[in-house]
C-alpha cells in the first residue's frame, strides 16, 4: 500500500509537469501574466514565498504538531525490541528562517529550530520495550541549509524549472525524539507553471540519511497558489513523504512591501500523518 500511494503521486506530479509545459500564457507592458501570482523570484522552501535577488527574507515562527499514531520501536529510543508501536506525539517549535537572493536565479537559504518541545506517549499495547509512559525532549533542534537553482526561466509555453540542495546538520547527537543525530542531504527538482487561476508547484526529492546510510525518495508535493488582491494570497498543498500524505492549507496577509503574516496548517491524510499542524508566523522582506 505505501509503495503505491508512493507511485501514485509520483506519476500524479509527472504528468502535471507535462501538462503543464504546453500551457500557454499572455504578457504586459510590465511582467508576463504568468507571474502575476509570485513575480520574478526564485522559489523558497516556504510555502508561495519568493526571493529576488540581493534581497533577505527573515521568518521568525511558532509550529506545532500532533500526531495519535507516531510510529517508533524501543531500539531507535535507546530501549530495547524492534518491533513497530504506535503512540501519541506531540511538538512545539519556534524556528527562525533566513533567506537570501544571491543572483536573479540563485538563492540560499537557513533554517533553524531555536527550541523544540517534543513528547512521545508510550503504546498501551507497548510491554516490552521498557520505554516509561511519557518520554520528552526540550532544546536545540534542527538546523538546515539549502542553495536553490532556477536553471530555465518559465516562458509563455514553458514552466519553470529548479533544483536545491540541502544539507541538515547533525547538532543534537544524543537526542531521540528532537534534532538531528547525523548528517542528512537531499536534492529537489520542480517546476513552476502559471495561469490565469493560479500557481502550479510540483516537486520531488532524493534524500540520504546518514543514519541509515542509504538514499531513498524524499519528499514530494504539489502546490497551488494564488493571488487574490495585492494584499492577500493563499496556499494549498498536498505533500507527502514515505507513507505520511498531508494537505496543508495557508492565507498570506502582505500588509506592505516589507512585511507579511503567514498562517497555515496540514491535516493529515494518511494514518500515520500529523493529525493536526498549525503554524503561524511574520515574514520580513529586505
Amino acid at each position: 500500500m505505501k509503495m503505491s500511494l508512493r507511485c501514485f503521486y509520483i506519476a500524479l506530479i509527472i504528468v502535471l509537469i507535462i501538462v503543464t509545459s504546453g500551457a500557454s500564457g499572455q504578457s504586459n507592458e510590465y511582467q508576463p501574466s504568468y507571474l502575476n501570482d509570485r513575480g520574478q523570484g526564485v522559489t523558497t522552501s516556504l510555502f508561495g514565498t519568493y526571493v529576488s535577488k540581493g534581497q533577505w527574507l527573515i521568518y521568525p515562527f511558532y509550529e506545532y504538531e500532533f500526531k495519535s499514531n507516531e510510529e517508533y520501536h524501543g531500539s531507535e529510543l535507546g530501549f530495547t525490541g524492534e518491533k513497530d508501536f504506535l503512540g501519541e506525539s506531540t511538538v512545539h517549535e519556534v524556528g527562525l528562517f533566513f533567506g537570501y537572493g544571491l543572483t536573479d536565479d540563485l538563492a540560499l537559504e537557513l533554517e533553524g529550530i531555536l527550541y523544540e518541545d517534543a513528547t512521545l506517549e508510550r503504546a498501551p499495547e507497548d510491554t516490552t520495550t521498557g520505554m516509561p509512559d511519557q518520554l520528552e525532549e526540550s532544546g536545540f533542534g534542527s538546523v538546515e541549509a539549502q542553495l536553490r537553482w532556477r536553471f530555465f526561466r518559465e516562458t509563455e509555453r514553458l514552466p519553470e524549472w529548479f533544483c536545491n540542495f540541502e544539507v541538515g546538520f547533525p547538532f543534537q547527537k544524543d537526542k531521540v525524539l528532537i534534532g538531528e543525530s547525523d548528517w542528512e542531504f537531499a536534492v529537489d527538482l520542480g517546476a513552476v507553471k502559471g495561469f490565469s487561476w493560479g500557481t502550479l508547484t510540483p516537486r520531488i526529492s532524493l534524500a540520504y540519511d546518514g543514519g541509515e546510510n542509504e538514499v531513498e525518495l524524499g519528499e514530494y508535493a504539489i502546490e497551488y497558489l494564488k493571488r487574490l488582491s495585492e494584499n492577500w494570497r493563499v496556499v494549498a498543498t498536498l505533500e507527502g513523504e514515505d507513507d505520511e500524505l498531508v494537505l496543508i492549507g495557508e492565507v498570506q496577509w502582505h500588509i506592505n512591501s516589507n512585511m507579511f503574516v503567514k498562517i497555515n496548517s496540514g491535516f493529515g491524510l494518511t494514518e500515520k500523518a500529523p493529525d493536526f499542524a498549525p503554524e503561524v508566523g511574520v515574514m520580513f522582506v529586505f
